[in-house]
């Protein structure tokens, strides 16, 4: 039996009137359906004598807090930037996770596809979709912003980017400040782009490798179908845990980053 390799983009299974569903949508709505329930779960088990559920959540929570203090130095801003970098962890390692489970990619329903019958699968790993990857790499970076502006005031921060403030100081002193001025304007347009950068490399670099690793998967199993693809599917189990890990830290970075009042972010 001979594997086709996943295509790039996701491919459409149904409608739902006139919304398109996607397989990657699939998978990625059981995901939130079981992080919803597990919430409800832990909220209304949650007590003042916390049972073995509870102590395990809340010990995951704390190892959490004290990987993000490391990098914010600060236990008020883990607590604070932890809904948005924790629930990009957890959401991007089980997304990941699931793609390796039994029927993943190869449960499906034949559709015609360029007018010749071809087995769809029904769920597909929903960070092999650039387009949720870029969902969320672009929600990350404008959340960045807005704790920024947040932190430090709307012109203080976006004095960052646009220094036209600085270039009208510059007039009064004269001298050399005016070429330094322009220097910095021009500094802050580069900014600029180098946030639209960080949305392009990180939902790159996410697609890239759990897509990466899905067409690994499909050309072992196509070649040898027993024992032989178990060494890679634990290397994409581990890949799925570093990949999360990765998303959400270098999101803490930012927001880190962006939250610093401006001579502690040079320094």
């Amino acid at each position: 039996m001979i594997y086709a390799l996943p295509p790039l983009a996701a491919e459409q299974i149904f409608h739902i009137g006139a919304f398109p569903v996607y397989n990657t949508f699939i998978n990625s709505s059981l995901v939130l359906f079981g992080f919803i329930c597990l919430g409800l779960l832990l909220r209304r088990r949650s007590a003042e004598l916390p049972d073995k559920i509870q102590n395990f959540a809340e010990s995951i929570l704390e190892a959490c807090l004290g990987y993000m203090d490391q990098v914010t130095h600060d236990r008020k801003k883990s607590i604070k930037f932890l809904p948005l970098t924790g629930s990009l962890f957890f959401f991007i390692l089980v997304s990941n996770w699931l793609g390796v489970f039994p029927g993943i990619g190869s449960v499906g329903r034949w559709l015609l596809v360029h007018g010749e019958p071809e087995l769809v699968p029904i769920f597909r790993p929903a960070n092999t979709d650039l387009n949720m990857t870029l969902a969320m790499a672009l929600l990350a970076i404008v959340l960045t912003h807005v704790f920024g502006i947040i932190a430090v005031g709307f012109w203080r921060y976006a004095n960052k980017f646009v220094k036209l403030g600085d270039i009208w100081m510059s007039f009064r002193k004269g001298g050399i400040s005016i070429f330094v001025a322009v220097v910095e304007f021009f500094v802050g347009i580069i900014e600029i782009f180098s946030e639209v950068a960080k949305v392009v490399s990180l939902s790159l670099r996410l697609f890239g490798n759990v897509f990466a690793g899905e067409v690994l998967l499909t050309v072992i199993a196509g070649m040898i179908a027993f024992f032989v693809p178990l060494p890679f599917v634990f290397l994409e189990i581990l890949v799925g845990l570093i990949q999360a890990i990765v998303f959400s830290m270098l999101v803490l970075v930012f927001l880190t980053m962006s939250t610093m009042e401006l001579a502690e972010a040079h320094h």
